[in-house]
């Protein structure tokens, strides 16, 4: 049975001033993946993220997530197609204004109308999916950890119950511990939820842990994609250095004798 392409990128090009960060890139996601997206710094896995979602203006190229095309999307297409989706940015980007509960429950208020009980049970729902507890409804996000910032974000990430989530750098800032502990509750949730996740990584244990499948970004364009074994065999010099040097050694016996 053929896969869903669920989001589908062709010839993409976004760039600033005179310089093209992406150019003519293009990538399918399919539905139920996990796919983790990586490169070297500066080239380009955020910029891609942030165009997806449209923070980004195209200067070239066509994006179609879940059978809406950009170009021909009403606003009001674009914005029901936005509720599909949940982000998590890199810093959590949290409002610090506001407790754990009241960063859950913005989406709610801005997009469904539901009673004070339903919301906060829902609230409480969420927080315990990603291994928090209700004490923690009432802290503000200078009164959190890092690794409990990343689980509420990722909590309000699911707030709206998205078909995709994007993560940009979810484990970065995390000790060792922490970062193995996320991605182990990433692939939880994607099994247990159904979720298609697009995830810009730069942790290679990451990849092992949680990705089905890599798209690896280099000279704007996806030079490789496919599942860890195939970056293993790849000749082209970023990713065999990025995958074959010690680390990535170190990871691959470490993955064969699992």
């Amino acid at each position: 049975m053929a896969k869903e392409v669920i989001i589908k990128v062709r010839d993409l090009v976004v760039g600033f001033g005179d310089h093209n960060v992406l150019d003519r890139l293009s990538l399918d996601v399919y539905r139920g993946e996990i796919l983790g997206v990586v490169g070297a710094s500066g080239a380009g896995k955020s910029v891609l993220l942030r165009t997806l979602i449209g923070l980004l203006p195209r200067r070239h190229g066509t994006i179609e997530i879940l059978g809406v095309d950009f170009d021909k999307a009403s606003e009001s297409e674009r914005r029901a197609l936005e509720r599909r989706w949940g982000i998590l940015f890199q810093q959590g980007a949290l409002f610090s204004s506001l407790t754990v509960r009241d960063n859950l429950q913005f989406a709610m208020r801005e997009n469904l109308e539901l009673s004070d009980r339903l919301r906060e049970e829902i609230t409480i729902a969420k927080l315990e999916m990603v291994g928090l507890s209700r004490a923690e409804a009432d802290k503000y996000p200078a009164e959190l950890s890092g690794g409990m910032t990343k689980r509420v974000a990722l909590a309000r990430a699911l707030a709206l119950d998205p078909e995709i989530v994007f993560l940009d750098e979810p484990t970065s800032g995390l000790d060792p511990i922490s970062a193995g502990d996320f991605d182990e509750l990433i692939r939880t949730l994607q099994q247990t939820l159904g979720l298609t996740v697009f995830m810009v990584t730069h942790d290679l244990e990451s990849l092992y842990t949680a990705s089905d499948r890599v798209a690896v970004v280099a000279d704007g364009k996806i030079v490789a994609h496919g599942p860890v074994a195939y970056m293993l065999e790849s000749e082209h010099p970023w990713v065999r250095t990025y995958f074959q040097g010690k680390r990535g050694a170190m990871l691959a016996e470490r993955q064969l004798s699992a």
